[in-house]
């Protein structure tokens, strides 16, 4: 799959230059007599400079190299908004594992509700670690209906999947969840006894 520049420069959010127009003609307002005004004139120009740096991070996903491109996804997280989603989406099926990593990981921290079909979908990844960060992100979202599709990963014993998958379990917080974590506390991986005592402690 190649990173296609038609798909980035779709979510481009304006033109540069008629954006520097516009912000042009806002900065006067700063100064006006009205408070509303300068106050209005002043989330406008947060809001073409957000624009402006979004548009930065698809040109360093179209043309930089991989840890750029890495650096690019977690800064698409500190932006945030609905607009980052799709690229975000796009990055997470991507070929290259890293890649696939840092967008499911990022895409869990904003919980956008249109990203937990595609999330869900991460949980059959290939990759255990891939499979790992995408229970962590949907972790975040708190949601009961998760349950049965995180409930399994307890039973892989392999002190990375069953740990994420009680600390998600946790998170959510059904207090039925308890007996199939306690039976964690026995586990041979270090990493998963700590985890699920974690999750018990989370549970009401």
């Amino acid at each position: 799959m190649l990173w296609n520049a038609h798909f980035f420069a779709s979510f481009h959010p304006m033109e540069r230059a008629s954006r520097m127009k516009r912000r042009d003609g806002i900065i006067p307002l700063l100064k006006d007599p009205s408070p509303d005004v300068r106050q209005a004139a002043a989330r406008a120009l947060e809001t073409l400079e957000a624009s402006e740096s979004l548009e930065e991070v698809f040109d360093s996903l179209k043309r930089g190299d991989r840890g750029t491109k890495i650096r690019a996804i977690y800064a698409l997280g500190r932006i945030g908004g609905e607009q980052v989603v799709p690229i975000l989406l796009y990055c997470a099926g991507r070929s290259e594992e890293d890649i696939r990593y840092a967008a499911i990981k990022v895409l869990g921290e904003l919980a956008r509700p249109e990203a937990l079909a595609a999330l869900v979908e991460k949980l059959l990844d290939p990759s255990p670690d891939l499979r790992a960060v995408a229970i962590e992100a949907l972790s975040h979202y708190r949601d009961p209906a998760l349950v049965p599709k995180l409930i399994p990963f307890l039973d892989e014993n392999d002190g990375l999947l069953d740990a994420e998958a009680a600390l998600a379990l946790g998170r959510i917080g059904d207090a039925a969840l308890a007996e199939p974590l306690m039976k964690l506390l026995n586990s041979p991986h270090e990493r998963t006894r700590a985890a699920a005592a974690t999750a018990l402690s989370l549970l009401p």
